[in-house]
């Protein structure tokens, strides 16, 4: 279902912008006075209720499909995307980590509800969801 699909994307957004913020809070600003990890909080805090809402959304698909224990399949789900991000700096200089992601905390601080929900309802090859969009809708 395109909802689910948007709610992966959405938590995996997040997800990533919280290891970008941790590991380049020291190397770049997102503003005057504010680091990179205080630009995260800040954007997590103005779409709390979103990011809230793509968490239920996913919980009730996993328990609809079954699942026994959804909140850790949750909590795997943004483990998997941390590790992810954190992979890719591991492989990267610290600087150049951060040339490349940090301008995704600048933009996305930027970004109303509807900005945020339109990226994450954008599915990018190199960034799949767990289940095609297609084949999920099919299904109902």
């Amino acid at each position: 279902m395109a909802q689910e699909a948007e709610a992966e994307q959405g938590i995996r957004i997040h997800s990533e912008l919280m290891v970008i913020g941790l590991n380049c809070q020291h190397m770049a600003s997102a503003g005057p006075g504010r680091n990179l990890y205080q630009a995260y909080r800040e954007f997590t805090s103005r779409h709390l209720t979103l990011f809230e809402t793509y968490e239920k959304i996913l919980l009730a698909s996993f328990k609809k499909s079954g699942d026994p224990r959804p909140v850790d399949k949750l909590n795997d789900m943004r483990t998997g995307f941390a590790n992810k991000i954190s992979n890719d700096a591991a492989k990267m200089r610290p600087d150049m980590f951060c040339q490349r992601y940090a301008p995704r905390i600048q933009k996305a601080s930027m970004m109303t509800e509807t900005d945020v929900r339109r990226w994450a309802a954008t599915i990018f090859p190199s960034h799949p969801v767990s289940k095609p969009v297609c084949a999920s809708e099919m299904a109902n």
